[in-house]
């Protein structure tokens, strides 16, 4: 008792420091979350810029085709200069060009199938505006191949593009939230290995005092008790802040965690947690001076926080930083966070895909745990 009663003194004096990483994590993951719209679901049609270089009379089919364009995009004019639309495609003013042909209305009508030319850049944009146009061909030539009035044909063209798609959504999943909760637990990488390598090193450095060491060695304490007492100490702590963060992100994120996801999310943080106690250890048991735990806490946080991308967004970051970064717990951590926002988890048995991941962190815990003895061992023998 009077071993946890020493660590929860020590605890007390570094509350400082588990505030700070817990603002950290409120202001970023915070912040996040309040920039994005958690009930949003509303779909919002983007018009490409569309420029029509019409060399046939305004008028029939081709007055059609103009009018259906200019319902469906967002028509630009340009003087007919090559070089100035050449420019204006460079810098995007335009993604799109539609050459109408002269004579297009009477060969398209006496089924010479005239070509329409166009210029495009190579984006989204261009490629919705290549359907808008290609949908009109398609329906207009297979209409005109059964009708040869022009009014007519003009009529059937429009009431079949004016028909609207009725879409059900028969399963709504908010990826908003989703994404706001692979945010928060990716930050909590960051949050989680700062808290617990600071306060575990600093808490074992104290207990490695030289007169504390002392007092240990020649009072009646079991050395094994005593260091049971202090791993399960370090663990209770490891524990207790993450539920605190767990608490937290159900404040901040609400009931999208009351699913098999945030299980998901909730499961994932418990192993890295445990990781990052063991790494703690590890460090803790190499490291006696307590001015270099700020500098361990800067190397192994915040780089592998940098290197897994729980700053920066996985995709965005460089093939050879994520090869570096097979080497870190962090990695496969916000591995299962990423896959949790792209994927539903419709029953527990769907969790099973986190498993490979989670295999691999045991593994680093495994590991890190026969070290830790190891290191023990020698240190008895040598004392």
């Amino acid at each position: 008792m009077t071993v946890f009663k020493g660590f929860l003194k020590i605890l007390n004096k570094c509350k400082g420091i588990v505030i700070m990483y817990t603002v950290m994590l409120l202001f970023f993951g915070g912040f996040t979350i309040s920039t994005s719209d958690e009930n949003s679901v509303n779909f919002s049609e983007d018009k490409p810029d569309i420029l029509i270089i019409n060399n046939d009379e305004n008028s029939g089919i081709t007055k059609n085709l103009i009018s259906y364009i200019k319902e469906n995009s967002n028509i630009i004019k340009i003087d007919n200069d090559e070089e100035k639309i050449n420019d204006a495609l460079f810098y995007r003013d335009i993604n799109y060009v539609i050459y109408i042909p002269k004579n297009y209305r009477i060969d398209f009508l006496d089924n010479k199938n005239p070509k329409i030319e166009i210029k495009k850049v190579n984006d989204y944009n261009s490629s919705y505006a290549n359907m808008i146009l290609e949908k009109y061909l398609k329906v207009a030539n297979i209409y005109k191949s059964e009708i040869d009035n022009e009014n007519i044909l003009i009529e059937k063209i429009n009431d079949t593009l004016d028909e609207d798609v009725n879409v059900n959504i028969t399963e709504k999943q908010n990826k908003s939230s989703l994404e706001r909760m692979t945010f928060y637990y990716n930050f909590c990488n960051y949050s989680l290995l700062a808290s617990i390598i600071y306060i575990v090193c600093l808490i074992l450095s104290s207990f490695k005092n030289e007169k504390i060491s002392k007092r240990t060695i020649i009072s009646s304490m079991n050395y094994k008790k005593y260091n049971r007492i202090l791993l399960l100490s370090s663990m209770l702590f490891a524990v207790c802040l993450w539920i605190l963060y767990v608490i937290l992100s159900f404040i901040l994120i609400g009931d999208t965690l009351i699913t098999l996801n945030g299980l998901g999310y909730i499961i994932n943080s418990f192993v890295f947690t445990i990781c990052a106690l063991v790494i703690a250890l590890f460090i803790g048991n190499l490291v006696t001076n307590k001015n270099a735990i700020n500098g361990i806490v800067n190397v192994v946080a915040l780089g592998s926080s940098f290197l897994c991308g729980s700053f920066v967004p996985v995709e965005f970051l460089p093939d050879s930083v994520l090869t570096v970064a097979h080497i870190f717990p962090s990695y496969y951590f916000i591995q299962n966070n990423e896959m949790l926002e792209k994927i539903k988890i419709t029953s527990f048995g769907d969790l099973s895909k986190l498993f490979p991941n989670i295999l691999i962190m045991i593994t680093f815990i495994v590991i890190f745990i026969v070290i830790i003895n190891i290191i023990s061992k020698n240190k008895r023998k040598i004392g």
